[in-house]
């Protein structure tokens, strides 16, 4: 397998068909971080991400008779995106099957795409079911199944992304390239083009947070990681650990690095105020991971690879949540208060200060005919404010809960039931 050869073929193939995406200065990051902070804007591209480089290029590749008996392929993200798009391009039917509990967001998006040429079948509670079911059908109706990343035509039409940015910025040497760990594909196909054009290069994988089929990297190469979160931003994964991609990944890659949703959603947050660039925090990672290599990167030139993905806008208030949590600017307690009146009054005078706020306030449950537990939701200034809200409260002989400290709680499975 020359995946080198390949990436080059792709680019021919890609040719015309899918315009190359922008490579730009981010004044903001480079200032913050005293380096040279690049942009590579594949939000920008058609279908909004890389995904669709892979998608065509492996489809391109299939046979006449392939083509007329359709494909087929799993996805609840941005490789639906470009199946379907690249079916109603090059007029091939697909079928693309979709987990139950996808957003109606996700699912209109992709039938725009992919107009009267795909059907979307919604199967399975979670994407292994749907992607088991949908290799099923192929295999049973002998349809080729396309794959998001574990296929060297797949890798080829992702790694096009390194071989553009080399062409882009050929000013000096590119010191480092974060690059999203989504499927793995773009991973292995760029840090091939980079070991063969730039070999200095130091490529830095990101992933989320609860990815851990990377593991075998990080121990094996002794990464660093941040702490540990849910799968808020799952879909950014390497699925299996020993797969195509994940073998090219654990050579090239000189560092991965995990993030939690919260520091996504920061990222996402200051790139729209700074930047204007409003994508979901999935697409954000790279930029979410500078942080970590904020000493090693000073006065260096670095790219960022933003992944794109539509910005879901059902989800902006939970973003800002995960945001304001992870900052430590809000705060959910559970309180136990005496049955009195003038009590939340009281709590609001003598433990909060005029720069803490009481956004939310719930009686969930009478402890006895004298108290009852209250959940309250806590905004403050600066995150130290905390420190100050417990003291008081300690002062005062209040009981309790810090439930950010407990629970992650945008936790699929946390409920009301579940902290009582």
């Amino acid at each position: 397998m020359d995946l080198f050869k390949e990436i080059h073929l792709a680019k021919k193939q890609l040719h015309n068909v899918l315009l190359p995406t922008p490579l730009i200065e981010s004044s903001t990051l480079s200032k913050q971080y005293a380096a040279t902070i690049l942009l590579k804007r594949e939000d920008l591209q058609v279908a909004h991400s890389f995904k669709i480089r892979g998608a065509y290029n492996k489809i391109k590749s299939l046979t006449a008779a392939e083509k007329e008996l359709g494909i087929i392929c799993a996805s609840d993200g941005n490789h639906a995106h470009g199946v379907a798009y690249c079916c109603n391009l090059l007029k091939i039917k697909g079928k693309i099957y979709m987990p139950k509990n996808t957003s109606e967001q996700k699912v209109k998006q992709v039938q725009l795409f992919g107009k009267d040429y795909i059907e979307i079948i919604l199967a399975g509670n979670f994407f292994d079911q749907a992607y088991a079911i949908a290799l099923g059908d192929a295999s049973i109706h002998h349809k080729v199944f396309i794959h998001s990343s574990e296929d060297i035509k797949v890798i080829a039409g992702q790694g096009t992304v390194g071989l553009e940015v080399l062409e882009e910025y050929q000013k000096k040497i590119i010191d480092y390239v974060f690059v999203p760990m989504e499927g793995g594909g773009l991973a292995a196909g760029l840090s091939t083009v980079f070991g063969q054009l730039s070999p200095n290069t130091k490529i830095i994988g990101v992933t989320a947070q609860d990815n851990f089929s990377t593991e075998i990297f990080i121990q094996n190469n002794n990464k660093n990681s941040l702490d540990p979160v849910d799968q808020f931003v799952y879909d950014t994964s390497i699925k299996k650990s020993d797969s195509l991609t994940s073998e090219i990944c654990q050579k090239n890659l000189n560092d991965i690095i995990k993030i939690p949703k919260g520091k996504a959603c920061v990222a996402q947050l200051q790139l729209f105020n700074n930047e204007e660039i409003n994508i979901d925090p999935t697409g954000v990672l790279t930029i979410a991971a500078l942080d970590s290599y904020a000493e090693q990167i000073r006065g260096k030139t670095v790219v960022c690879i933003l992944s794109g993905g539509l910005k879901h806008m059902e989800r902006e208030d939970e973003i800002r949540e995960h945001s304001l949590l992870f900052e430590g600017l809000v705060h959910y307690f559970l309180v136990d208060f005496p049955q009195r009146p003038g009590i939340l009054k009281e709590f609001i005078n003598d433990v909060l200060s005029t720069d803490d706020h009481l956004t939310y306030f719930q009686s969930v449950k009478k402890q006895n005919s004298e108290t009852e537990s209250v959940l309250m939701r806590l905004v403050v200034k600066n995150p130290d404010n905390i420190l100050n809200i417990k003291s008081n409260m300690q002062a005062k002989k209040i009981l309790y809960q810090n439930l950010n400290e407990k629970y992650d709680l945008f936790a699929s499975n946390i409920t009301l039931v579940n902290i009582m």
